[in-house]
């Protein structure tokens, strides 16, 4: 059974933290244990930190807290490579770091109380809270969302599993301030119970198997995600995928008439439902959707319950809007997390024009198909575009960065595996699945997900390079290939108007040969400017 949290938080105030002892569990490099270590020194408290890793492991974060003349640091104390019970059972509370599962842990067993950052904020913040969730898009949401709120005149914020703690911002927000947050399913996880998340508008981006190696199943994956909704009402809106998906395959007890994961949670939130799709939505379902308006051009509209659209609309009788055209950044998938911050924005009031211009300009955000480097080799002429999507950890987020771009690329891919099929991207890369891009090259990065796909690419006849157990050998390889004389038979002669994208997306996780996926994306991109 899962956990399930005291309602309410254990502190009444925000004054009641003054001289509490707080031991936060898991300081990390990401920066949310070091704002949770700020804030309740901020607060008067006496704050311990706990972490498995070592305090070489984790001086950068010591550092940036160490050198901080603001912080009384008589009233910190670090605990490092190891746990002591001590810490966790004399604490007033804990704050816990999403990371690490409360079921069978001996030290949160013995702590009198536990929170997290997310927890914290949500119960002393009054800022409407918007809300997403998902397996992939989450963060291109939350990012294109924030800064088309922000463009728009809103003082918006963003936090959560984006790497910002909402503690950092917590004293800024009122009941004017939107705050837009990102949250993974063991953040609201840790929400079960507290009765602490009520989003006026929540989002689920689109649902595939992820994190299977710490839930084991879809079912218990799904439940912590239905979290987001769990506290909304009739006043809410729950915009959820009305495309269809594998859930009647990976859902071990199908509800009757659901034949999407979307359908699934449509039918339990008390919210208002709105849906997305690629496709036009059938007449009577309210949401967003897209047109093919020619072969590369792709829109994006929206329609409403008549009192829902705008006042224009309403005036000219108007049965929907375009939100979307022309985007500057790369996917198809893309167009689904820029189409939904589009529908928070008019939901919000901002119209459908100027929302359409606002996420044009929007240049997207780092480790998601980020064009960071361009190199001309000088004998062919060819030009080649380096894309960084480190943070696709699921096969198929890789499989969509392969058919993102308007032609063929050159795909690196794998790393370690988290419980994951890789069927879905062997099957698009061998296009058995409909794809309609065949990359001119896949590299492989070795790990136990890797191990996976080989196989699977075998099986189907799709050629590929390595496993490479270094970046930076992968990377001379590459290069050893654009600069051959034989380079024309896999790339084609080149061209002025040539760009070949060179696509840097794992479908796994990046233990043993990085810290973390955005360890990864920065090192791949420090060493591609190196070796092109």
């Amino acid at each position: 059974m899962p956990h399930i949290y005291p309602e309410g938080c254990v502190f009444n105030s925000l004054e009641d933290i003054k001289n509490k002892k707080i031991t936060v569990m898991g300081l990390g490099l990401n920066g949310g244990g070091e704002a949770c270590v700020r804030f309740f020194l901020q607060h008067g408290a006496f704050v311990t930190v706990t972490d498995m890793k070592t305090a070489q492991q984790l001086a950068p974060t010591i550092e940036k807290i160490n050198n901080d003349p603001t912080l009384d640091k008589s009233r910190l104390m670090y605990v490092l490579g190891e746990h002591r019970i001590s810490d966790f059972s004399e604490a007033d509370c804990v704050i816990k770091n999403p990371g690490v599962k409360i079921e069978g842990n001996k030290y949160l067993s013995a702590a009198k109380a536990i929170e997290s950052d997310i927890s914290i904020f949500l119960h002393f913040t009054k800022a409407p809270i918007i809300a997403v969730t998902g397996s992939k898009g989450k963060s291109s949401t939350v990012s294109s969302l924030a800064y088309g709120l922000n463009q728009a005149g809103f003082k918006c914020y963003l936090g959560g599993n984006i790497t910002v703690s909402p503690l950092t911002f917590l004293s800024k927000t009122d009941g004017m301030t939107p705050v837009v947050l990102e949250l993974s399913s063991w953040q609201l996880a840790d929400l079960r119970g507290r009765k602490a998340l009520k989003p006026k508008i929540a989002i689920i981006t689109k649902i595939v198997p992820d994190h299977q190696n710490w839930y084991g199943n879809m079912d218990s994956y799904v439940e912590d995600k239905k979290l987001i909704y769990a506290d909304q009402d009739e006043n809410d809106f729950t915009i959820l995928d009305f495309d269809e998906d594998d859930y009647l395959r990976d859902c071990s007890n199908p509800k009757a008439g659901c034949r999407c994961w979307g359908d699934l949670f449509a039918s339990e939130t008390k919210g208002q439902v709105l849906r997305y799709s690629r496709n036009v939505l059938p007449e009577g379902i309210s949401g967003v959707f897209q047109k093919n308006e020619s072969r590369f051009e792709t829109s994006g509209f929206v329609r409403l319950s008549q009192e829902l659209m705008s006042s224009h609309a309403q005036r000219k009788n108007i049965q929907e809007e375009q939100l979307m055209g022309k985007l500057s950044v790369p996917g198809q998938h893309m167009k689904v997390n820029v189409l939904n911050a589009g529908l928070v924005m008019y939901l919000m009031g901002v119209n459908a024009e100027l929302t359409m211009n606002i996420l044009a300009d929007w240049k997207g955000i780092q480790h998601r198909l980020e064009k960071f480097h361009d190199y001309t080799d000088e004998n062919e002429s060819r030009t080649v575009a380096f894309f960084n999507d480190s943070c696709a950890t699921v096969p198929e987020a890789a499989a969509a960065a392969s058919q993102s771009f308007d032609g063929r690329v050159v795909l690196i891919t794998g790393g370690t595996d988290k419980g994951l099929d890789f069927l879905p991207l062997a099957k698009c890369l061998s296009q058995e699945d409909g794809s309609r891009y065949k990359p001119y090259d896949i590299y492989l990065l070795a790990g136990t997900g890797t191990d996976k796909l080989v196989p699977l690419l075998k099986e189907r006849g799709v050629s590929f390079k390595g496993p490479f157990d270094s970046l930076q050998v992968l990377l001379n390889m590459l290069k050893m290939s654009f600069i051959s004389t034989s380079s024309g038979q896999v790339y084609g002669r080149p061209d002025s108007e040539q760009v070949i994208p060179v696509v840097f997306s794992p479908g796994a996780t990046s233990f043993g040969m990085f810290t973390n996926e955005f360890d990864r994306g920065d090192k791949f991109k420090k060493l591609v400017k190196e070796t092109f």
